[in-house]
């Protein structure tokens, strides 16, 4: 397969041509400049291929500019999937289900915390369990677990770990209707029970931030952000109950295959038809590990509020410490599309990649109805995180979808290998950025030459409509798993 077999649309948009292999239903598009064109796996495109093929998949098969190779699907993949006619396939959403970003506002600026940075960050280290195989501070029995995957983060509100007005700032409010936690295995249950209200590892992170610069002025007002201000990311997922539910499917879904004699290019793209048994059931308990993730990072955002207010010894009203968005970028779900002039239900999957849906739509809360919805895009801890906003455009071009991140352009023992002798957390201090991790290769893995630019990433993205830039926010401290 050849890279010089894609035909380019437009400055931002390259097309994988409907007959680049055989079985293909249906074309690919791939977002992204010159620049990353060059960068371009095959392994990934192959993939954005791959997908066309499968059964019932309504439009082109997407893939956003932080592309890069995954499970089945590429990660940075949007693929939408007829109801009736379509699959489901656990390698469309990923094994970190409903890994997402969350972003906070504080009535802080930068200065305020210059002096107490330190302290502030080794404090947040302190008491946000972090690292592979992390326990919380929250014990789980069966009773709690099961209330917890139905309820999603209006379970950690209930307990106290924040606010009723929080939830409304939740992509879907926090909770994913129709979660069934009697199809969730044994060892979900079991993986999932000390693992909740931590952080992980890997790519996660809590990234305290200052905002550096705005685009626009009106829509980052409406958001409650201001130049220099303060910020709080909270980047992390279902840990590994989401991790053993995708195991656990994913064999599943391997037999499926042979029942309904679905014809793959990967077995990696193990899927159902979405009406089957077996997708419903996945789906059932996809949902469950979307509710834990949004509990989880629920937890999470409390205990940061709680960190803050104890180091500078402020009232919460002083801190003003609010959400102003949490976006799920590992997830499916079922939508209504206008394709071809028509309004279809479709099973929308997004595997590092987020919502970006318009003005006036239903599915936003009332409080940016009007405005569009918030897209938080974080990048590596060394360079800076975006916020942006949905557009109608993306509507028709990518079922309303975005990027999510900046997109790994090394693998993680590659990070590794490069990093061999070096002090990344020392390379860190001297930009100013103080970083705290488990293990010193958890740095390495994650240093910035691992990613590619989220700067040019967003760039892509708000050239093509699909999402537009309000501000852009600077790392000062970071605590990664």
């Amino acid at each position: 397969m050849s890279i010089e077999r894609l035909k380019r649309i437009d400055e931002n948009r390259l097309e994988v041509p409907g007959d680049y292999k055989p079985g293909m239903r249906t074309k690919g598009i791939i977002y992204v400049d010159n620049v990353f064109e060059k960068e371009l796996e095959s392994e990934s495109i192959e993939q954005v291929a791959n997908v066309a093929t499968l059964p019932g998949i309504v439009g082109a098969s997407l893939a956003m500019p932080d592309i890069h190779t995954g499970y089945g699907f590429p990660i940075g993949g949007v693929a939408a999937f007829d109801i009736k006619e379509g699959i489901i396939s656990p390698g469309g959403v990923g094994y970190d289900i409903n890994c997402g970003v969350r972003l906070l506002r504080t009535n802080f600026k930068k200065d305020i915390l210059v002096p107490k940075l330190k302290e502030l960050i080794d404090a947040l280290y302190n008491e946000i369990p972090s690292g592979v195989g992390s326990k919380g501070k929250i014990r789980l029995g069966p009773e709690d677990e099961e209330k917890l995957l139905l309820k999603g983060a209006r379970w950690a509100v209930e307990k106290g770990l924040g606010d009723a007005s929080d939830l409304e700032k939740i992509e879907s409010g926090g909770c994913l209707e129709g979660a069934d936690p009697s199809i969730v295995s044994q060892k979900a249950y079991e993986r999932g029970r000390a693992q909740q209200g931590t952080l992980g590892s890997g790519n996660h992170f809590l990234e305290v931030q200052y905002v550096d610069e705005i685009y626009d002025e009106k829509t980052a007002n409406a958001l409650g952000l201001f130049k220099d201000q303060v910020t709080v990311m909270i980047h992390s997922g279902s840990r590994g109950f989401g991790h053993q539910v995708c195991t656990d499917f994913l064999e599943v879904m391997g037999r499926a295959v042979q029942k309904y004699d679905i014809v793959l290019p990967d077995r990696e793209l193990a899927c159902a038809p979405f009406n089957s048994p077996e997708a419903q059931d996945y789906f059932a308990a996809m949902k469950a590990a979307a509710n834990y993730a949004w509990g989880n990072r629920q937890c999470l955002m409390h205990w940061t509020r709680e960190v803050f207010m104890s180091v500078f010894n402020v009232s919460p009203s002083e801190l003003g410490m609010a959400l102003i968005y949490d976006v799920a970028h590992n997830i499916a779900k079922i939508e209504e599309h206008i394709f071809n002039g028509k309004k279809k239900k479709l099973v929308v999957h997004r595997k590092g990649a987020t919502r970006a849906f318009p003005p006036g739509h239903p599915e936003l809360p009332a409080v940016y109805r009007n405005l569009g919805q918030p897209i938080i895009i974080p990048g590596d801890m060394g360079r800076a995180s975006f916020v942006l906003i949905g557009t109608e455009k993306a509507m028709n071009e990518t079922f309303g979808s975005t990027c999510h991140g900046a997109g790994r352009v090394m693998s993680r023992h590659q990070a590794i290998r490069q990093a061999k002798g070096r002090a990344i957390w020392r390379e860190m201090e001297d930009k100013g950025i103080i970083v705290r991790a488990a293990g010193r290769e958890t740095l390495a893995e994650e240093m910035s030459e691992a990613y590619k630019d989220v700067s040019n990433v967003v760039e892509i993205v708000h050239n093509a409509g699909i999402s537009l830039k309000v501000a852009r926010l600077r790392p000062m401290g970071v605590i990664k798993g």
